[in-house]
């Protein structure tokens, strides 16, 4: 055992993706992607029809979409990033360690950039 993990279990979440868990986060990404776009849309509350009002909104309110819209254009812009290393074939390793990123971190958050000890490290330094 190391790190209380066992060797083997450790080599298998770090060994090469499949091109089936490719696909599978492909997809997965995609998902992300047009949910993010419609989040987006919502956000802007364009009406469906051009005679609609827009509603009035408090600046609490107006506060609170800005900053959502910002957070769904930071995720989008990072799904879309993944997907284009995908494309490129650098999907999959840390952007500081150039290490293989877990599988089951790429499974929760696919548009990962970093792994989990240099992410940790790059949030401590903030």
């Amino acid at each position: 055992m190391v790190n209380n993990q066992i060797i083997g279990d450790r080599d298998t979440r770090l060994s090469p993706l499949s091109p089936e868990d490719l696909a599978a986060l492909r997809d997965s990404l995609h998902e992300q992607r047009l949910f993010r776009e419609e989040q987006l849309r919502q956000i802007a509350n364009v009406p469906a029809r051009t005679d609609e009002p827009v509603p009035r909104r408090s600046a609490a309110q107006t506060e609170v979409r800005v900053e959502l819209a910002a957070s769904a254009r930071m995720v989008l812009a990072d799904v879309e990033a993944a997907l284009e290393r995908m494309a490129e074939g650098r999907f999959g390793r840390c952007h500081l360690c150039r290490r293989p990123i877990d599988r089951e971190r790429l499974v929760i958050v696919p548009q990962a950039r970093y792994c989990v000890r240099c992410q940790q490290v790059r949030e401590a330094g903030r």
